[in-house]
């Protein structure tokens, strides 16, 4: 067996070719595409194998939105993925399609210290619930439960449920948001669609002025995102609009970090992966993060006691994928 696995995501899909006998952790080739410059999953795994020259019989692919009957919607790009039809599209003999967080859950118990950058140390209990969020282009959530013999990922969409504010500034922010939006989600607010809601709320509300070098840069970029984070942690010259956001998106972050550790009863650890968190590490140690995520009345001690950890490898999405794949085919049905 020759399993294609993938990570599809709004910004960047990432494809790998893996061998059971070699395991998730080694590939025999990857290769990274930015997803909207293709119509959809099927052209890149077209280019993939072209460009390797490799051949696949099955396929494991984490992607970013709900998968429902064999059929994915992604939430932030306008792809629609059904098993079925990239079977028969490209001559495989089967694909797998589940939620990105999933199989970035399927990753976690195979990573590293090497791989994980502390925030809280906690008091990790043995076989315990993990939580995983992952603020990226949007914001995917998952959670890991022990099954007697293994840890099994399971979907969530938890990213999308209703954000609560939780001070003055975060309320009007909501406000602000509500008046765009209708409905204001966590998305909204923590994810890379999230920040620059956060941005412009500031600089409307005249919270600090925004330099002219900093509205050209905005202005020029396809993603504003990296100009905000760049712009923040800048040690010579910090924006102060910059900082406030990022100062925001981090106490929001740990709110709802915290929220999915007391549904899941995380005791086993809380995993923030995606592309934002390995960016903004002096932010998460600040301690705002921390402050919000125990923020939980009755609850802040049981929440205090549970790790916190930034994966800092960004492969992890992909190496669940085929973690799920590999494990699916060697007991002939997906687990």
């Amino acid at each position: 067996m020759i399993l294609l696995a993938g990570d599809i995501g709004a910004t960047k899909t990432r494809l790998g070719i893996f061998l059971p006998e070699r395991g998730p952790l080694l590939s025999l080739a990857e290769a990274s595409f930015v997803s909207r410059q293709y119509p959809g999953l099927e052209a890149i795994v077209r280019k993939f194998l072209d460009q390797t020259g490799m051949a696949a019989n099955r396929a494991c692919f984490g992607v970013a939105g709900p998968v429902v009957g064999g059929t994915a919607r992604l939430t932030n790009l306008p792809w629609v993925i059904d098993e079925k039809q990239l079977c028969a599209a490209l001559g495989l003999s089967s694909v797998i399609l589940l939620n990105d967080l999933t199989a970035t859950a399927h990753a976690i118990p195979l990573l590293e210290p090497a791989d994980l950058h502390t925030i809280n140390k906690g008091q990790p209990i043995a076989k315990g619930n993990m939580a995983v969020l992952a603020p990226g282009t949007g914001l995917g959530e998952a959670f890991i439960t022990w099954e007697g013999s293994r840890y099994r990922g399971h979907p969530s969409e938890g990213g999308h449920a209703d954000f609560a504010p939780s001070d003055h500034l975060e309320f009007r922010l909501f406000l602000d948001l509500q008046e765009q939006f209708g409905h204001v989600s966590y998305e909204n607010v923590c994810s890379g669609r999230g920040l620059p809601n956060i941005y412009r709320f500031l600089k409307k509300r005249r919270e600090a002025s925004e330099p002219l070098w900093l509205a050209e840069k905005l202005t020029g970029a396809d993603d504003p995102v990296p100009v905000i984070v760049d712009a923040a942690l800048d040690q010579v010259n910090p924006s102060k609009l910059c900082v406030e956001a990022l100062n925001i998106f981090v106490s929001v972050l740990g709110a709802e970090a915290g929220n999915l550790a007391l549904k899941v009863l995380a005791t086993g650890g809380v995993y923030l992966t995606g592309g934002i968190p390995p960016r903004i590490l002096p932010f998460l140690n600040k301690g705002r993060f921390m402050k919000a995520f125990r923020y939980k009345g009755r609850m802040s001690d049981l929440v205090a006691r549970m790790p916190v950890y930034v994966v800092l490898n960004g492969r992890v999405a992909l190496l669940g994928a085929a973690c799920y794949g590999l494990a699916s085919h060697s007991e002939g049905a997906v687990t």
